[in-house]
C-alpha cells in the first residue's frame, strides 16, 4: 500500500481528494494547520492527520517516513486572504517551499505534485491560454505561485519525479465549504437571497467541478512517471462570462429549487474586468484527462447539499469565506513559533 501525504489536506479541495485516494487503496497522512477545522474528513483506518505549520520543516520531515508521493495544496488561499498580511501569506506559500521540497526529496518521495493556479497568467487577450503562455500573475498569491514552480521544477530527477497543476476557478460541493468562489457565492446568494449580483459579466473564468479535479490528483499518482516529469498541465474544463454563470445559476437552482421562483439577476459596474480563457487540450492529449461533470452538476450538487441541511447559515458564517477565517487567526500565526 503507497502512502501519499497531502498539505492542506483538510481544506475545500483536500477533503474530496483524501476519500478518493482512499478508495483507491492509498494509506494517506494529511498534515494541515487545520485553520478550518478537521470536520471535513473521514474516518479511515489508513488515514493518518497531523496537525501543523508546512514553516516547522523538522515536523514536516518527520511526517514523510514511508510516504511515496506528496501532493502540495497547502496555502493562504486566494487573493483576499493573502492580501490581509503580504508577509505572512509569503511565509506560507512561498519562503518554505524550498526546504519543503528539498525535504521530500531527501526523505526518498518518489512523486511531488503542486498545485500552483491558472490565474498566473493574468489577464490575456490569446483565445487559447496554453501552458507556454508568458506568466504575468496580476497579484501577490498568483505571484508566489508562479515563483514556487520552477523552485519544483529544478529538483526534478529521475528519482523525483515533479509535476506543476494550473486549476482553474473550483466549483460544487465539499463537506470543508467555500462561499467565496464564484459559481459557489452566486449559488449560495440565489438560494438563501433569491438575488444574484454580478459585477460587470463580460469577464471571461475558467472553471472545473470540484470532483473532476480530485480524481485527476488521483490519477496524477498513477501515470508513468515520463507522462508528467517536469510536466506544468492546465486543468480546466467550461470558460465562461459571469453573466453566463448567473444565468446557469438560476435555470438550475429555479428548477431544484422551485420555491426560489423568480431569482432576479441585478448587475453592477466593475473595475475588475479580468479575463482569460486557459486551454487544456495539453493534458487531455498527454494524460487522456477529460473533465466528466459540468458547471451545471456543479450548481445542482450544492442545491442538493443546501436542501439536504448540509449547509446550515451560509450567508452569516464566516467558515465558509476563507479571508474572514484568516483575518481571525493571522495574529496568532504570526506570534506562535512555528515549530509549537
Amino acid at each position: 500500500m503507497k502512502r501519499v501525504l497531502i498539505t492542506g489536506g483538510a481544506g475545500y479541495v483536500g477533503c474530496m481528494v483524501v476519500p478518493k485516494l482512499l478508495e483507491a487503496g492509498y494509506a494517506v497522512v494529511v498534515y494541515d494547520l487545520m485553520l478550518f477545522g478537521s470536520h471535513g474528513l473521514p474516518t479511515h483506518p489508513h488515514l493518518r492527520v497531523v496537525e501543523a505549520d508546512i514553516r516547522d520543516t523538522a515536523r514536516f520531515s518527520s511526517a514523510l517516513d514511508g510516504v511515496h508521493s506528496v501532493i502540495h495544496l497547502a496555502c493562504i488561499s486566494n487573493d483576499p486572504s493573502f492580501e490581509l498580511d503580504s508577509a505572512l501569506g509569503k511565509s506560507i506559500n512561498f519562503d518554505c517551499f524550498d526546504s519543503l521540497v528539498a525535504a521530500c526529496r531527501s526523505a526518498g518521495v518518489r512523486r511531488f505534485i503542486y498545485a500552483s493556479t491558472s490565474s498566473v497568467y493574468g489577464l490575456s487577450d490569446a483565445p487559447e491560454v496554453s501552458e507556454e503562455h508568458p506568466l504575468a500573475p496580476l497579484t501577490d498569491y498568483s505571484r508566489y505561485k508562479a515563483l514556487c514552480e520552477p523552485i519544483l521544477l529544478r529538483y526534478q530527477s529521475p528519482e523525483f519525479t515533479t509535476v506543476v497543476l494550473r486549476p482553474a476557478t473550483v466549483c460544487g460541493y465539499s463537506p470543508r465549504m467555500r462561499f467565496d468562489l464564484t459559481v459557489n457565492i452566486l449559488t449560495n446568494h440565489a438560494v438563501n437571497r433569491r438575488v444574484i449580483t454580478i459585477f460587470g459579466g463580460s469577464q471571461r473564468r475558467p472553471n472545473m467541478h470540484i470532483d473532476d479535479l480530485a480524481e485527476l490528483y488521483v490519477q496524477l499518482l498513477q501515470v508513468p512517471d515520463d507522462l508528467v516529469a517536469g510536466e506544468v498541465f492546465n486543468a480546466g474544463y467550461q470558460n465562461r462570462t459571469v453573466a453566463d454563470l448567473a444565468e446557469m445559476v438560476r435555470r438550475v437552482v429555479e428548477r431544484e429549487i422551485p420555491e426560489t421562483i423568480p431569482i432576479q439577476i441585478q448587475t453592477s459596474p466593475t473595475d475588475d474586468l479580468r479575463s482569460y480563457h486557459i486551454s487544456s487540450k495539453k493534458i487531455a492529449q498527454r494524460l487522456r484527462f477529460i473533465p466528466k461533470r459540468t458547471i451545471e452538476d456543479a450548481i445542482r450538487d450544492l442545491c442538493r447539499a443546501f436542501k439536504a441541511g448540509k449547509l446550515p447559515n451560509s450567508l452569516t458564517d464566516e467558515r465558509y469565506v476563507n479571508v474572514k477565517t484568516v483575518k481571525q487567526l493571522a495574529a496568532r500565526l504570526r506570534l506562535e513559533p512555528v515549530g509549537s
